[in-house]
Protein backbone atom coordinates (compact mmCIF):
# COMPACT_ATOMS: atom_id res chain seq x y z
CA UNK A 1 0.00 0.00 0.00
CA UNK A 2 1.08 3.58 -0.47
CA UNK A 3 2.40 5.26 2.66
CA UNK A 4 2.67 8.67 1.02
CA UNK A 5 -0.15 10.97 -0.02
CA UNK A 6 -0.48 12.53 -3.48
CA UNK A 7 1.39 15.65 -2.40
CA UNK A 8 4.33 13.45 -1.24
CA UNK A 9 3.91 14.56 2.39
CA UNK A 10 4.18 11.98 5.13
CA UNK A 11 0.89 10.32 6.01
CA UNK A 12 0.12 10.30 9.77
CA UNK A 13 0.38 6.89 11.43
CA UNK A 14 -3.28 6.94 12.42
CA UNK A 15 -4.28 7.41 8.80
CA UNK A 16 -1.92 4.66 7.63
CA UNK A 17 -3.53 2.24 10.09
CA UNK A 18 -7.02 3.35 9.05
CA UNK A 19 -6.20 2.66 5.40
CA UNK A 20 -4.91 -0.83 6.18
CA UNK A 21 -6.27 -1.89 9.58
CA UNK A 22 -6.09 -5.68 9.25
CA UNK A 23 -2.40 -6.26 10.25
CA UNK A 24 -2.72 -3.90 13.21
CA UNK A 25 -5.97 -5.45 14.42
CA UNK A 26 -4.51 -8.96 14.26
CA UNK A 27 -1.48 -7.90 16.24
CA UNK A 28 -3.48 -5.99 18.86
CA UNK A 29 -5.87 -8.94 19.24
CA UNK A 30 -2.95 -11.29 19.88
CA UNK A 31 -1.39 -8.81 22.31
CA UNK A 32 -4.67 -8.45 24.21
CA UNK A 33 -5.01 -12.22 24.59
CA UNK A 34 -1.44 -12.64 25.84
CA UNK A 35 -1.76 -9.72 28.23
CA UNK A 36 -5.05 -10.86 29.73
CA UNK A 37 -3.69 -14.37 30.37
CA UNK A 38 -1.09 -13.08 32.83
CA UNK A 39 -2.37 -9.58 33.67
CA UNK A 40 -2.84 -10.57 37.30
CA UNK A 41 0.79 -11.62 37.72
CA UNK A 42 2.06 -8.42 36.11
CA UNK A 43 -0.16 -6.19 38.25
CA UNK A 44 0.89 -8.11 41.37
CA UNK A 45 4.56 -7.54 40.51
CA UNK A 46 4.00 -3.79 40.09
CA UNK A 47 1.85 -3.62 43.22
CA UNK A 48 4.30 -5.50 45.43
CA UNK A 49 7.22 -3.30 44.35
CA UNK A 50 5.19 -0.11 44.78
CA UNK A 51 3.88 -1.20 48.20
CA UNK A 52 7.42 -1.98 49.38
CA UNK A 53 8.54 1.50 48.33
CA UNK A 54 5.56 3.33 49.80
CA UNK A 55 5.51 1.44 53.10
CA UNK A 56 9.12 2.39 53.79
CA UNK A 57 8.65 6.13 53.19
CA UNK A 58 7.41 7.96 56.30
CA UNK A 59 4.60 10.42 55.89
CA UNK A 60 2.88 8.65 52.98
CA UNK A 61 -0.64 7.75 54.04
CA UNK A 62 -2.11 6.01 51.03
CA UNK A 63 -2.32 2.24 51.23
CA UNK A 64 -1.65 0.00 48.23
CA UNK A 65 -2.94 -3.15 49.88
CA UNK A 66 -6.24 -2.71 48.09
CA UNK A 67 -4.52 -2.58 44.70
CA UNK A 68 -2.45 -5.67 45.52
CA UNK A 69 -5.58 -7.50 46.72
CA UNK A 70 -7.37 -6.49 43.53
CA UNK A 71 -4.44 -7.74 41.45
CA UNK A 72 -4.51 -11.05 43.30
CA UNK A 73 -8.18 -11.44 42.35
CA UNK A 74 -7.49 -11.06 38.64
CA UNK A 75 -7.64 -14.53 37.04
CA UNK A 76 -4.19 -15.66 35.97
CA UNK A 77 -3.89 -18.74 33.80
CA UNK A 78 -0.43 -19.89 34.86
CA UNK A 79 -0.84 -19.39 38.59
CA UNK A 80 -0.19 -21.57 41.60
CA UNK A 81 -3.95 -21.96 42.14
CA UNK A 82 -4.59 -23.18 38.59
CA UNK A 83 -1.59 -25.55 38.51
CA UNK A 84 -0.96 -26.47 42.17
CA UNK A 85 2.10 -28.52 43.05
CA UNK A 86 1.76 -28.70 46.83
CA UNK A 87 0.09 -31.96 47.76
CA UNK A 88 0.78 -35.20 49.58
CA UNK A 89 1.17 -38.88 48.84
CA UNK A 90 -1.86 -40.67 50.31
CA UNK A 91 0.36 -43.65 51.14
CA UNK A 92 3.25 -41.68 52.61
CA UNK A 93 6.90 -42.51 52.00
CA UNK A 94 7.36 -45.61 49.83
CA UNK A 95 11.02 -46.17 50.63
CA UNK A 96 14.20 -44.51 51.82
CA UNK A 97 17.46 -44.54 49.89
CA UNK A 98 20.65 -44.10 51.91
CA UNK A 99 23.54 -42.83 49.77
CA UNK A 100 27.27 -43.15 50.40
CA UNK A 101 27.47 -39.46 51.28
CA UNK A 102 24.87 -39.82 53.99
CA UNK A 103 21.90 -38.44 52.02
CA UNK A 104 18.45 -39.81 52.75
CA UNK A 105 16.31 -39.71 49.63
CA UNK A 106 12.58 -40.03 50.17
CA UNK A 107 10.71 -41.81 47.37
CA UNK A 108 6.99 -41.30 46.81
CA UNK A 109 5.05 -43.29 44.23
CA UNK A 110 1.59 -41.82 44.78
CA UNK A 111 -1.31 -41.60 44.33
CA UNK A 112 -1.20 -37.89 45.08
CA UNK A 113 -3.81 -35.60 46.56
CA UNK A 114 -4.07 -31.84 46.03
CA UNK A 115 -1.76 -31.49 43.03
CA UNK A 116 -2.54 -30.60 39.44
CA UNK A 117 -4.29 -33.58 37.80
CA UNK A 118 -3.07 -35.62 40.80
CA UNK A 119 0.42 -35.63 39.35
CA UNK A 120 3.48 -35.78 41.57
CA UNK A 121 4.59 -32.34 42.86
CA UNK A 122 7.69 -32.57 40.68
CA UNK A 123 5.76 -32.90 37.41
CA UNK A 124 3.05 -30.43 38.43
CA UNK A 125 5.75 -27.85 39.18
CA UNK A 126 7.57 -28.63 35.93
CA UNK A 127 4.39 -28.13 33.89
CA UNK A 128 3.82 -24.71 35.46
CA UNK A 129 7.42 -23.62 34.97
CA UNK A 130 7.55 -24.74 31.33
CA UNK A 131 4.25 -23.02 30.55
CA UNK A 132 5.33 -19.76 32.20
CA UNK A 133 8.60 -19.61 30.26
CA UNK A 134 6.81 -20.62 27.05
CA UNK A 135 4.31 -17.81 27.63
CA UNK A 136 7.12 -15.32 28.25
CA UNK A 137 8.91 -16.23 25.03
CA UNK A 138 5.62 -16.12 23.12
CA UNK A 139 4.97 -12.64 24.52
CA UNK A 140 8.48 -11.49 23.54
CA UNK A 141 8.06 -12.94 20.06
CA UNK A 142 4.74 -11.16 19.63
CA UNK A 143 6.25 -7.83 20.67
CA UNK A 144 9.03 -8.34 18.13
CA UNK A 145 6.40 -9.31 15.60
CA UNK A 146 4.70 -5.98 16.24
CA UNK A 147 7.87 -4.18 15.22
CA UNK A 148 8.01 -6.08 11.94
CA UNK A 149 4.30 -5.43 11.31
CA UNK A 150 4.93 -1.72 11.79
CA UNK A 151 8.02 -1.86 9.59
CA UNK A 152 6.27 -3.74 6.79
CA UNK A 153 2.87 -2.04 6.74
CA UNK A 154 2.91 1.30 8.52
CA UNK A 155 6.34 2.84 8.70
CA UNK A 156 6.74 5.87 6.46
CA UNK A 157 10.32 5.11 5.46
CA UNK A 158 10.96 1.97 3.45
CA UNK A 159 14.34 1.62 5.14
CA UNK A 160 16.14 3.05 8.16
CA UNK A 161 19.57 2.28 9.62
CA UNK A 162 17.81 0.47 12.47
CA UNK A 163 16.85 -2.25 9.99
CA UNK A 164 20.50 -3.14 9.51
CA UNK A 165 21.06 -3.09 13.27
CA UNK A 166 18.18 -5.52 13.86
CA UNK A 167 19.28 -7.75 11.00
CA UNK A 168 22.85 -7.95 12.31
CA UNK A 169 21.58 -8.71 15.79
CA UNK A 170 19.46 -11.56 14.42
CA UNK A 171 22.67 -13.15 13.12
CA UNK A 172 24.73 -12.53 16.26
CA UNK A 173 24.63 -15.87 18.12
CA UNK A 174 26.63 -14.70 21.15
CA UNK A 175 24.40 -11.68 21.58
CA UNK A 176 21.30 -13.85 21.16
CA UNK A 177 22.57 -16.14 23.90
CA UNK A 178 22.84 -13.11 26.16
CA UNK A 179 19.36 -11.90 25.27
CA UNK A 180 17.83 -15.34 25.97
CA UNK A 181 19.48 -15.73 29.39
CA UNK A 182 18.70 -12.14 30.40
CA UNK A 183 15.10 -12.61 29.30
CA UNK A 184 14.85 -15.80 31.37
CA UNK A 185 16.26 -13.87 34.32
CA UNK A 186 13.59 -11.19 33.85
CA UNK A 187 10.91 -13.88 33.61
CA UNK A 188 12.18 -15.45 36.83
CA UNK A 189 11.93 -12.09 38.58
CA UNK A 190 8.50 -11.11 37.26
CA UNK A 191 6.85 -14.51 37.77
CA UNK A 192 8.79 -15.48 40.91
CA UNK A 193 5.66 -16.18 43.03
CA UNK A 194 4.33 -18.69 40.48
CA UNK A 195 7.67 -20.25 39.55
CA UNK A 196 8.72 -21.29 43.04
CA UNK A 197 7.54 -24.67 44.38
CA UNK A 198 6.29 -22.69 47.39
CA UNK A 199 5.82 -19.03 48.25
CA UNK A 200 8.12 -16.52 49.96
CA UNK A 201 5.45 -15.78 52.54
CA UNK A 202 5.09 -19.46 53.49
CA UNK A 203 8.70 -20.54 53.21
CA UNK A 204 10.79 -17.50 54.17
CA UNK A 205 8.90 -14.69 55.89
CA UNK A 206 6.26 -16.46 58.02
CA UNK A 207 6.95 -20.21 57.96
CA UNK A 208 5.36 -20.87 61.36
CA UNK A 209 2.11 -19.20 60.36
CA UNK A 210 1.45 -21.70 57.55
CA UNK A 211 0.83 -25.43 57.50
CA UNK A 212 1.88 -28.28 55.23
CA UNK A 213 -0.24 -31.41 54.83
CA UNK A 214 1.39 -34.85 54.77
CA UNK A 215 0.57 -38.50 55.43
CA UNK A 216 1.94 -39.67 58.79
CA UNK A 217 2.70 -43.38 58.50
CA UNK A 218 3.21 -43.77 62.23
CA UNK A 219 -0.44 -43.01 62.96
CA UNK A 220 -1.78 -43.89 59.49
CA UNK A 221 -3.56 -40.61 58.81
CA UNK A 222 -3.16 -37.24 57.13
CA UNK A 223 -1.79 -34.57 59.45
CA UNK A 224 -0.52 -31.02 59.36
CA UNK A 225 2.74 -29.52 60.53
CA UNK A 226 3.94 -25.94 60.43
CA UNK A 227 6.13 -25.07 57.46
CA UNK A 228 8.83 -23.87 59.85
CA UNK A 229 9.01 -27.21 61.64
CA UNK A 230 9.00 -29.09 58.34
CA UNK A 231 11.84 -26.88 57.10
CA UNK A 232 13.94 -27.69 60.15
CA UNK A 233 13.57 -31.39 59.45
CA UNK A 234 14.45 -30.92 55.76
CA UNK A 235 17.45 -28.61 56.20
CA UNK A 236 20.74 -29.32 54.46
CA UNK A 237 23.40 -29.30 57.13
CA UNK A 238 26.41 -30.89 55.48
CA UNK A 239 28.45 -33.93 56.39
CA UNK A 240 26.91 -36.18 58.99
CA UNK A 241 23.66 -34.25 59.05
CA UNK A 242 20.35 -34.11 57.26
CA UNK A 243 20.55 -33.12 53.61
CA UNK A 244 17.90 -32.42 50.97
CA UNK A 245 19.71 -32.07 47.67
CA UNK A 246 18.62 -30.89 44.23
CA UNK A 247 15.68 -32.67 42.63
CA UNK A 248 14.69 -34.43 45.85
CA UNK A 249 11.64 -34.74 48.07
CA UNK A 250 11.72 -34.23 51.79
CA UNK A 251 9.86 -36.46 54.26
CA UNK A 252 6.79 -34.23 54.00
CA UNK A 253 6.40 -34.96 50.25
CA UNK A 254 7.57 -31.46 49.26
CA UNK A 255 9.66 -31.26 46.09
CA UNK A 256 12.82 -29.11 46.12
CA UNK A 257 14.26 -28.45 42.60
CA UNK A 258 17.48 -26.89 43.97
CA UNK A 259 17.44 -28.57 47.38
CA UNK A 260 17.20 -26.70 50.66
CA UNK A 261 19.27 -24.17 52.60
CA UNK A 262 20.93 -24.85 55.96
CA UNK A 263 18.90 -24.50 59.12
CA UNK A 264 16.11 -23.44 59.04
CA UNK A 265 15.91 -25.34 55.72
CA UNK A 266 14.16 -22.93 53.35
CA UNK A 267 13.59 -24.01 49.75
CA UNK A 268 16.55 -22.83 47.66
CA UNK A 269 14.65 -22.39 44.37
CA UNK A 270 12.04 -20.18 46.03
CA UNK A 271 14.87 -18.20 47.64
CA UNK A 272 16.62 -17.77 44.28
CA UNK A 273 13.45 -16.78 42.41
CA UNK A 274 12.62 -14.11 44.99
CA UNK A 275 16.25 -13.02 45.08
CA UNK A 276 16.19 -12.37 41.35
CA UNK A 277 13.65 -9.61 42.02
CA UNK A 278 16.01 -8.02 44.51
CA UNK A 279 18.94 -8.19 42.09
CA UNK A 280 16.84 -6.82 39.24
CA UNK A 281 15.52 -3.96 41.37
CA UNK A 282 19.01 -2.95 42.50
CA UNK A 283 20.51 -3.32 39.02
CA UNK A 284 17.82 -1.34 37.20
CA UNK A 285 17.68 1.39 39.84
CA UNK A 286 21.45 1.82 39.87
CA UNK A 287 21.84 1.80 36.10
CA UNK A 288 18.91 4.20 35.77
CA UNK A 289 20.57 6.72 38.09
CA UNK A 290 23.99 6.27 36.46
CA UNK A 291 22.52 6.50 32.97
CA UNK A 292 20.61 9.68 33.76
CA UNK A 293 23.66 11.52 35.12
CA UNK A 294 25.98 10.12 32.43
CA UNK A 295 23.62 11.28 29.68
CA UNK A 296 23.00 14.70 31.18
CA UNK A 297 26.66 15.42 31.85
CA UNK A 298 27.72 13.92 28.52
CA UNK A 299 25.44 16.28 26.61
CA UNK A 300 26.32 19.31 28.72
CA UNK A 301 30.07 18.82 28.48
CA UNK A 302 29.92 18.18 24.74
CA UNK A 303 27.73 21.20 24.05
CA UNK A 304 29.38 23.79 26.30
CA UNK A 305 32.90 22.30 26.61
CA UNK A 306 35.46 24.44 28.45
CA UNK A 307 34.84 25.02 32.14
CA UNK A 308 31.72 22.83 32.20
CA UNK A 309 33.68 19.88 30.90
CA UNK A 310 36.52 20.56 33.33
CA UNK A 311 34.13 20.74 36.29
CA UNK A 312 32.51 17.41 35.40
CA UNK A 313 35.90 15.79 34.84
CA UNK A 314 37.08 16.90 38.30
CA UNK A 315 33.84 15.78 39.94
CA UNK A 316 33.86 12.44 38.15
CA UNK A 317 37.50 11.73 38.93
CA UNK A 318 36.91 12.63 42.58
CA UNK A 319 34.02 10.18 42.84
CA UNK A 320 36.01 7.44 41.09
CA UNK A 321 38.75 7.71 43.72
CA UNK A 322 36.33 6.90 46.58
CA UNK A 323 36.41 3.16 47.47
CA UNK A 324 32.87 1.87 47.02
CA UNK A 325 33.20 -0.68 49.82
CA UNK A 326 34.30 1.98 52.31
CA UNK A 327 31.51 4.28 51.17
CA UNK A 328 28.97 1.48 51.50
CA UNK A 329 30.03 0.73 55.07
CA UNK A 330 29.89 4.43 55.95
CA UNK A 331 26.47 4.99 54.38
CA UNK A 332 25.06 1.79 55.89
CA UNK A 333 26.02 2.96 59.37
CA UNK A 334 24.82 6.54 58.89
CA UNK A 335 21.48 5.48 57.38
CA UNK A 336 20.93 2.40 59.55
CA UNK A 337 17.82 3.95 61.16
CA UNK A 338 16.67 5.87 58.09
CA UNK A 339 13.59 4.89 56.10
CA UNK A 340 15.79 4.32 53.05
CA UNK A 341 17.32 1.27 54.75
CA UNK A 342 13.85 -0.30 55.09
CA UNK A 343 13.26 -0.63 51.35
CA UNK A 344 14.32 -4.15 50.36
CA UNK A 345 16.20 -4.27 53.69
CA UNK A 346 19.00 -2.08 52.38
CA UNK A 347 18.56 -2.89 48.69
CA UNK A 348 17.61 0.66 47.71
CA UNK A 349 20.55 2.04 49.67
CA UNK A 350 22.93 -0.21 47.73
CA UNK A 351 21.31 0.79 44.44
CA UNK A 352 21.73 4.48 45.26
CA UNK A 353 25.40 4.00 46.14
CA UNK A 354 26.09 2.10 42.92
CA UNK A 355 24.13 4.67 40.95
CA UNK A 356 25.72 7.82 42.35
CA UNK A 357 29.25 6.37 42.30
CA UNK A 358 28.96 4.61 38.95
CA UNK A 359 27.90 7.44 36.66
CA UNK A 360 31.49 8.70 36.02
CA UNK A 361 32.40 5.37 34.41
CA UNK A 362 29.32 5.45 32.18
CA UNK A 363 29.83 9.15 31.45
CA UNK A 364 33.37 8.51 30.19
CA UNK A 365 31.90 5.96 27.78
CA UNK A 366 29.51 8.46 26.19
CA UNK A 367 31.65 11.59 26.50
CA UNK A 368 33.70 10.85 23.37
CA UNK A 369 30.70 10.09 21.11
CA UNK A 370 28.91 13.17 22.48
CA UNK A 371 31.90 15.37 21.60
CA UNK A 372 32.04 13.77 18.17
CA UNK A 373 28.38 14.50 17.46
CA UNK A 374 28.62 18.05 18.81
CA UNK A 375 31.05 18.87 15.98
CA UNK A 376 28.63 17.82 13.24
CA UNK A 377 27.21 20.34 10.79
CA UNK A 378 23.59 19.95 11.84
CA UNK A 379 24.42 20.86 15.46
CA UNK A 380 26.22 24.00 14.27
CA UNK A 381 23.25 24.78 12.03
CA UNK A 382 20.83 24.41 14.95
CA UNK A 383 22.95 26.79 17.01
CA UNK A 384 23.16 29.34 14.22
CA UNK A 385 19.37 29.33 13.82
CA UNK A 386 18.99 30.16 17.49
CA UNK A 387 17.59 26.84 18.67
CA UNK A 388 17.60 26.44 22.44
CA UNK A 389 20.47 24.41 23.84
CA UNK A 390 18.13 21.92 25.52
CA UNK A 391 16.29 21.33 22.24
CA UNK A 392 19.53 20.85 20.31
CA UNK A 393 20.86 18.35 22.83
CA UNK A 394 17.58 16.45 22.97
CA UNK A 395 16.82 16.33 19.24
CA UNK A 396 20.20 16.30 17.55
CA UNK A 397 22.69 14.88 20.07
CA UNK A 398 20.86 12.49 22.38
CA UNK A 399 19.80 9.99 19.68
CA UNK A 400 23.42 9.50 18.68
CA UNK A 401 24.69 8.41 22.09
CA UNK A 402 21.80 6.07 22.92
CA UNK A 403 23.65 3.18 21.28
CA UNK A 404 26.63 3.62 23.58
CA UNK A 405 24.35 3.85 26.61
CA UNK A 406 22.72 0.54 25.67
CA UNK A 407 26.08 -1.14 25.19
CA UNK A 408 27.81 0.00 28.36
CA UNK A 409 24.63 0.01 30.43
CA UNK A 410 23.95 -3.66 29.69
CA UNK A 411 27.54 -4.51 30.59
CA UNK A 412 27.46 -2.42 33.76
CA UNK A 413 24.27 -3.94 35.14
CA UNK A 414 25.95 -7.34 35.25
CA UNK A 415 28.72 -5.85 37.35
CA UNK A 416 26.15 -4.31 39.70
CA UNK A 417 24.46 -7.68 40.20
CA UNK A 418 27.72 -9.46 40.99
CA UNK A 419 28.78 -6.55 43.19
CA UNK A 420 25.54 -6.77 45.16
CA UNK A 421 26.02 -10.51 45.59
CA UNK A 422 29.59 -9.98 46.76
CA UNK A 423 28.44 -7.43 49.36
CA UNK A 424 25.76 -9.81 50.64
CA UNK A 425 28.40 -12.53 50.82
CA UNK A 426 30.46 -10.23 53.07
CA UNK A 427 27.42 -9.41 55.20
CA UNK A 428 27.20 -5.81 53.95
CA UNK A 429 24.42 -6.15 51.42
CA UNK A 430 20.72 -6.88 51.57
CA UNK A 431 19.70 -8.06 55.03
CA UNK A 432 17.44 -10.95 55.95
CA UNK A 433 14.69 -11.87 55.41
CA UNK A 434 14.81 -10.33 51.92
CA UNK A 435 16.31 -13.04 49.66
CA UNK A 436 19.54 -12.22 47.82
CA UNK A 437 21.77 -14.57 45.84
CA UNK A 438 25.03 -13.62 47.51
CA UNK A 439 23.66 -14.45 50.94
CA UNK A 440 22.83 -17.97 49.75
CA UNK A 441 26.49 -18.42 48.77
CA UNK A 442 27.51 -17.12 52.18
CA UNK A 443 25.20 -19.59 53.95
CA UNK A 444 26.62 -22.49 51.99
CA UNK A 445 30.34 -21.70 52.01
CA UNK A 446 30.95 -24.08 54.93
CA UNK A 447 29.25 -26.96 53.09
CA UNK A 448 31.07 -26.83 49.74
CA UNK A 449 32.99 -30.05 50.39
CA UNK A 450 29.98 -31.93 51.80
CA UNK A 451 26.84 -33.46 50.36
CA UNK A 452 25.23 -30.01 50.77
CA UNK A 453 27.44 -28.55 48.01
CA UNK A 454 24.39 -27.24 46.18
CA UNK A 455 23.80 -24.37 48.62
CA UNK A 456 26.71 -22.31 47.30
CA UNK A 457 27.30 -23.97 43.94
CA UNK A 458 23.91 -23.35 42.32
CA UNK A 459 23.65 -19.63 43.24
CA UNK A 460 27.27 -19.14 42.17
CA UNK A 461 26.65 -20.73 38.78
CA UNK A 462 23.53 -18.64 38.25
CA UNK A 463 25.33 -15.41 39.13
CA UNK A 464 28.12 -16.21 36.66
CA UNK A 465 25.58 -17.15 33.99
CA UNK A 466 23.50 -13.97 34.39
CA UNK A 467 26.53 -11.65 34.48
CA UNK A 468 28.00 -13.37 31.41
CA UNK A 469 24.65 -13.01 29.65
CA UNK A 470 24.51 -9.26 30.28
CA UNK A 471 28.03 -8.92 28.88
CA UNK A 472 27.11 -11.06 25.87
CA UNK A 473 24.03 -8.94 25.27
CA UNK A 474 26.20 -5.83 25.40
CA UNK A 475 28.62 -7.38 22.90
CA UNK A 476 25.72 -8.19 20.60
CA UNK A 477 24.31 -4.67 20.77
CA UNK A 478 27.77 -3.19 20.18
CA UNK A 479 28.49 -5.36 17.13
CA UNK A 480 25.00 -4.78 15.73
CA UNK A 481 25.21 -1.01 16.08
CA UNK A 482 28.85 -0.68 15.12
CA UNK A 483 30.08 -3.64 13.02
CA UNK A 484 33.59 -2.13 12.94
CA UNK A 485 33.82 -1.85 16.74
CA UNK A 486 36.47 -4.57 16.97
CA UNK A 487 38.70 -2.37 14.82
CA UNK A 488 38.24 0.49 17.21
CA UNK A 489 36.11 2.59 14.85
CA UNK A 490 32.95 3.81 16.48
CA UNK A 491 31.49 6.09 13.94
CA UNK A 492 28.70 6.52 11.54
CA UNK A 493 26.84 3.30 12.25
CA UNK A 494 26.22 4.31 15.87
CA UNK A 495 25.09 7.72 14.84
CA UNK A 496 22.85 6.32 12.13
CA UNK A 497 21.34 3.78 14.50
CA UNK A 498 20.43 6.45 16.95
CA UNK A 499 18.98 8.90 14.52
CA UNK A 500 17.24 6.75 11.94
CA UNK A 501 13.76 7.67 10.87
CA UNK A 502 10.72 5.92 12.33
Amino acid sequence: MSRVSDDTEEVPLRQRIAENPRPALIWFAGFAVLFVLEAGAMFQFVGEVARALVSAIPGLSFDLSGFVAFAEQIPTLLSRDVIPNQGYDVNGVDRLIETQTGDTNYVFNGPWEGTFLDLSPKYAWLIRVVLIFAYSFAFAYWMLRGYFVFREHYRYADWTPRDDVVNRLRRHRWGQFGFVIVFMFLTLAIFAPALGPTTVEQNIRSPYEHQVTYFNEDVGEVQEISVGSANLAAASNGAGGQNTGPWQYDQYSRFHPFGTLPTPGKDLFTFMAAGSRTSLFIGLTAIGISGFFATAFGLLTAYYKGLVDLAVVVAGDSIMTIPQLLLLILVSVVFSNHWLSNIYNGGLLIALIFGFTGWPFLWRSVRGPAFQVSEQEWVDAARSYGQRASATMRKHMLPYIVGYLLIYGSMTIGGIIIGTSALSFLGLGVNAPTPEWGRAIDMGQGYVATQSWHISFIPGILIVLVVTAFNAMGDGIRDAIDPQSEGGEAGSEVAAAGGGGG
